[in-house]
């Protein structure tokens, strides 16, 4: 069966799996150049350039190096995917019942840019605590290598807010 119903539960779940494969694998793709960004970002007179950030990475932690953040990062976005695309069809539905059919139709940009937001809402939510991890394994030399090292530390550290705090700057993105 190649097809399913608009608004049942498989049509949720497939949009989310669509979410998971596109967000979720296109963000881990690209995890070398986001870690050197990020390194940029917080050391900016080791990592002068992209070119000079590879290079240096490269040398201080091989080829391997360039991977590191990329557990979080494939389950942090495959989550944010699976809640933007899923509840935004969820929020889709929702808001376009309570307006109306004709009403929907008229006001359709705006129903889309609420069920949007809606949904980015609680992606980010799902987001933030590998989005948290992920950027102390790629920013904070000897802190942890892998996201089994990086979460106990962190919750042992500094509890629950370790991983959240960063989700109102997401709302902001």
């Amino acid at each position: 069966e190649y097809s399913c119903e608009y608004g049942s539960l498989k049509f949720y779940a497939l949009c989310g799996v669509g979410g998971v494969l596109s967000c979720g694998l296109t963000h881990t793709a690209v995890v070398p150049l986001d870690l050197v960004k990020c390194r940029m970002q917080v050391d900016p007179q080791k990592y002068k350039s992209i070119f000079n950030g590879f290079s240096v990475t490269i040398k201080e932690d091989g080829v391997r190096g360039l991977a590191k953040g990329w557990a979080p990062t494939f389950i942090g976005y495959s989550m944010q995917g699976l809640c933007k695309f899923g509840f935004y069809e969820v929020f889709k539905i929702l808001y376009g019942n309570m307006l109306g059919e004709e009403n929907a139709y008229l006001w359709r940009t705006s129903l889309y840019l609420a069920a949007s937001a809606s949904a980015e809402f609680f992606a980010d939510i799902a987001l933030a605590p590998m989005e948290a991890a992920k950027v102390r394994i790629q920013t904070q030399p000897g802190y942890a290598n892998t996201l089994r090292e990086a979460v106990p530390k962190m919750f042992g550290e500094e509890g629950i807010w370790a991983f959240y705090k960063g989700v109102a700057p997401l709302w902001m993105r």
